[in-house]
């Protein structure tokens, strides 16, 4: 009885006990999922910094310093400003300047720590999620506690943080890291994102989005999304461009910053890190405010100031020369057209919607709402390129070394003015575009034909045959002289051949074949009929008629899957299979020339008397 009841407590208990063991709680773990991120940034921070410590011949500070260091980093890597203390005059300066690859790990660490908080299982009978605002206050919370950490351990280094930054930019960026890993966990819906537009007034919000903000929204995004890439990655381009061409500088530059091969391995990871950046500077640089390199020195396509005393760094070889720009300096503008351009094309294709076949193109939006998606794509497209300008840039000391990169301000409106500019037309004209040339008839969508009851041409003769094709569109073929009927989706018939051929039809009907008739009424007309006309004996085949060249046999009966044996390639095999092809053959031109030779009269018997 007691074995009974263990047993029954035992069951009854399981369900629990793999629920309970398919979900931990939901705050402790998007409390451990978010120190664990942090933990994992600070470890690869370390680790990095200790291997150049170590290979380093004259480290100057113990491994305590350079776990200050790796610790100051991890927070610059998240936009915080930094203070160095220990510079030639005593007087502190700040290191503000982002390193966009760095930060790229971070952002990564929280947004997947989140979206595995959540515990959303792919199973339609598993467990519930855990709930938004957990996971994402979990995550949050215990990603702040390590970085409050961090920043108490490396407040007294050479490299100390600025708490107002601190409190500022570290939970900014775990707090919108970890929004997109819920929201993602959570398929990505986009009422949340709607949410949003409840803040502006009901009129602004039905002027520029109307009954369908969802749309209008969805493809303003993307096409910013597309002109911010283009601008990115056109910028990158440049900067490759400008290295190869001051190649010598850049050169000259790597080699007189420091010495030896670790010294030089951490300046190459350095200029690496800043690639991003350099990539935001040159794409202000081609929208035209360019960036300052010092308080009161820019540069951009149409003049270039003299640039302050700066250290040697490859990257700033890249820099063109002081004076006025010349004509490679204006052909950068192509890149901002180029991109203005590619927004547009991306709000033309949501403009019009995909037609099914057969039906002409219709339009989601009018010209006047096309223009307003153009004009919140270019506003989108503004706020990114001012964020990545604000963070590419900052300060590196006082002076004449405040202000290093874009000014944000100017770089955003400058992409949102090339943006409407060139999206606004290239979208008008591609949707016109789409609109006529999907209409039925002007190519796209080929226009519906006629009936096929008397519109199809009559086919060459052969013989006395007459092709009579019906509305139905079927073929047949009878009379002794077997003429060759061909009919399309249209009802078209084809050309009528000789003797013994085969009727073809397409998608309006199936063909038959009939055998050869005797007497007067094949031999007068010969005529070819489709339709109900051919229900007779042309329109009864046998289906093993239409196979009669198959041979019955496989002459290869062993199958490609399995492996081949051994005596495959030995000559008797060979011969064996050349045998095989060779009966294959005869046997289908047997069929083929029984089923086409005409009827002859039996040969009389050598025994019978004439």
């Amino acid at each position: 009885m007691a074995c009974v009841t263990q047993m029954t407590a035992r069951r009854s208990s399981s369900p629990l006990r793999s629920r309970m063991r398919d979900r931990s709680p939901g705050l402790a773990a998007s409390l451990l999922n978010g120190a664990v991120a942090a933990g994992l940034g600070l470890g690869s921070f370390a680790v990095l910094v200790m291997v150049l410590w170590v290979s380093s011949p004259y480290p100057d500070s113990g491994p305590g310093g350079a776990l200050h260091v790796a610790a100051a980093l991890w927070l610059l890597a998240h936009g915080v400003e930094l203070v160095r203390t220990d510079t030639l005059s005593g007087a502190p300066m700040p290191v503000g300047i982002t390193p966009l690859l760095l930060l790229a790990l971070p952002v990564w660490l929280v947004y997947r720590a989140a979206r595995d908080a959540t515990d959303a299982s792919a199973e339609p009978d598993g467990p519930p999620p855990v709930p938004v605002r957990t996971a994402w206050t979990g995550v949050l919370l215990g990603y702040l506690g390590v970085g409050a950490a961090a920043t108490l351990y490396c407040s007294g280094g050479e490299l100390r943080p600025e708490w107002p930054w601190v409190t500022v930019c570290l939970p900014a960026v775990a707090a919108g890291a970890a929004g997109a890993g819920v929201w993602s966990a959570y398929g990505r819906p986009r009422e949340p994102l709607l949410s949003l537009l409840a803040v502006l007034p009901g009129r602004v919000r039905r002027l520029v989005f109307g009954t369908d903000e969802r749309a209008r929204l969805g493809a303003a995004v993307r096409a910013a999304g597309a002109a911010t890439t283009v601008l990115f990655g056109g910028g990158a381009l440049l900067v490759g461009v400008s290295l190869v061409w001051h190649g010598e500088p850049a050169r000259a530059s790597f080699l007189q910053l420091t010495e030896g091969w670790t010294g030089r391995f951490a300046v190459l990871l350095l200029g690496i890190a800043l690639i991003p950046n350099a990539a935001v500077w040159a794409a202000s640089y081609a929208l035209g405010p360019g960036f300052a390199l010092g308080a009161g020195h820019l540069v951009h396509p149409l003049a270039s100031d003299p640039a302050p005393l700066l250290p040697p760094f490859p990257l700033l070889a890249a820099v063109p020369e002081p004076g006025v720009g010349t004509e490679q300096n204006w052909a950068a503008g192509l890149l901002p057209a180029v991109a203005g351009m590619t927004a547009g094309w991306f709000v033309a294709r949501a403009a019009v919607l995909r037609p099914e076949s057969g039906e002409p193109a219709r339009a989601s939006w009018s010209a006047g709402r096309t223009a307003g998606v153009v004009l919140l794509t270019a506003t989108v497209c503004a706020a990114g390129l001012a964020l990545l300008a604000e963070l590419a840039g900052g300060p590196l000391g006082v002076a004449a070394l405040t202000r290093l990169g874009p000014l944000w301000w100017q770089t955003g409106g400058a992409a949102g003015a090339w943006t409407l500019t060139f999206a606004l037309p290239v979208a008008l004209i591609v949707r016109a575009w789409r609109l006529r040339g999907r209409r039925p008839g002007h190519g796209g969508i080929p226009s519906q034909g006629t009936e096929a009851g008397g519109t199809a041409p009559k086919g060459a003769q052969g013989g006395t045959g007459v092709v009579t094709p019906t509305a139905a569109g079927k073929a047949g073929q009878s009379g002794a002289t077997g003429e060759t009927v061909e009919t399309g989706e249209s009802g078209e018939s084809g050309k009528a051949g000789g003797a013994g051929e085969v009727a073809e039809a397409g998608d309006a009907g199936k063909a038959g074949r009939a055998p050869a008739q005797t007497g007067p009424a094949a031999g007068a007309s010969g005529a070819c009929t489709s339709g109900a006309g051919a229900t007779g004996a042309g329109a009864e085949v046998a289906e093993e008629d239409l196979y009669d060249f198959v041979p019955a046999e496989d002459p290869f009966p062993t199958p490609f899957t399995e492996p081949l044996p051994g005596n495959w390639h030995d000559d008797v095999a060979r011969a064996s299979r050349w045998a095989a092809l060779r009966e294959a053959a005869a046997s289908r031109d047997t069929a083929g020339t029984a089923d086409t030779a005409p009827a002859s009269p039996p040969e009389p018997r050598p025994d019978s008397s004439g």
